[in-house]
């Protein structure tokens, strides 16, 4: 029941990923890393039916963390890359190549590698030590200088980057549902209201989902998507070293181990991010065929034929002759 239920989370999680780029490309390039970027999607329907599958995802999400291993459900969280390239491969007509379906495995293994290393607490028993936020805001400034050398690039490497940086976020956000987990089965809901975690965590999540949606703007899929799989477990893994606690194997294998899980992810990242499917997502693949047959008017209109013009605009219009011989003929006549 529980691996379903994380499953699913990743499904909406993908196909709200996929659904929210489109609309995102197709807004204008200028407004990257601007507000006026969510207020123009905030009028696209499909944007936010991506956002409302996100959110039931992510709301899914966070009940399989709170109840189950964070080494299982971290892995299973990241096959929504797998499920987006899933929905992906009927919107752009490309096929589904086995590198990518490889680099999908990889990426979870990774991911899966970096978890089996640590043993997480559950969320009644974790603890937050002030001191620990502080690795928190390291990711931030990490997040930051991503984002930095993204606004100095262009297409696939500004998208990269931010993309980089959104997950980072993301991974913060993470941390602090966890955090908000605890305070709400140690307290109680109205709890909340009154403590940190719940509006720290409204804000890391508008500024991840605004970093995201920036990446998304700057290029196609494959290009922020794999950065932001890999990304987000990465920060969630080491906050919840640093700031809950967990318990980390130190052995030579379990060295090894991670080493691998990082190697993975680099290299699933790269694999997904050469996906045809991914990188062509198309307008005239997303709409219904009759609309994408209507032709689109240019600014410049080829004079009609008269062919193509009414009867009443064909027949000669009679002018009126100006005043000069109106009053030569006057005079002709009256001479006669």
């Amino acid at each position: 029941m529980n691996i379903a239920v994380t499953l699913i989370a990743a499904l909406l999680l993908g196909v709200g990923f996929v659904l929210q780029q489109h609309a995102a490309e197709r807004a204008p390039k200028a407004f990257f890393l601007q507000l006026a970027l969510i207020t123009a999607l905030l009028r696209r329907r499909r944007w936010l039916a991506g956002l409302g599958v996100m959110i039931a995802g992510e709301l899914a999400s966070a009940w399989s963390v709170s109840h189950i291993s964070l080494s299982l459900a971290e892995p299973l969280l990241t096959t929504s890359l797998l499920f987006a390239l899933a929905l992906a491969v009927p919107l752009s007509g490309q096929p589904l190549r086995a590198t990518e379906v490889v680099g999908v495995v990889v990426l979870c293994g990774g991911v899966a590698a970096l978890s089996v290393a640590r043993t997480a607490t559950s969320p009644a028993l974790s603890f937050a030590s002030p001191s620990g936020w502080l690795a928190a805001a390291a990711i931030a400034a990490v997040a930051a200088c991503f984002l930095q050398a993204g606004r100095l690039k262009r297409g696939l490497a500004r998208a990269t980057l931010t993309g980089t940086a959104a997950g980072l976020v993301f991974g913060i956000s993470d941390a602090l549902t966890r955090q908000t987990v605890h305070v709400m089965d140690t307290h109680s809901f109205s709890a909340l209201l009154t403590t940190w975690p719940g509006y720290s965590l409204i804000g890391a999540s508008l500024v991840g989902l605004w970093l995201m949606e920036s990446a998304f703007n700057a290029a196609p899929l494959h290009a922020s998507l794999p950065a932001i799989s890999a990304a987000e477990p990465a920060a969630g893994i080491l906050l919840g070293i640093l700031v809950f606690g967990d318990a980390v194997r130190v052995s030579p294998v379990m060295i090894g181990v991670q080493i691998a899980g990082l190697l993975a992810l680099v290299a699933g990242v790269f694999l997904v991010a050469r996906a045809p499917a991914l990188a062509d997502l198309r307008p005239s693949h997303l709409v219904p065929p009759l609309l994408a047959a209507i032709p689109v008017q240019t600014a410049r209109h080829p004079a009609p034929r008269p062919d193509d013009l009414p009867e009443a605009v064909t027949e000669p219009v009679a002018t009126a002759p100006a005043p000069g011989a109106q009053t030569s003929r006057h005079r002709a006549s009256h001479q006669e």
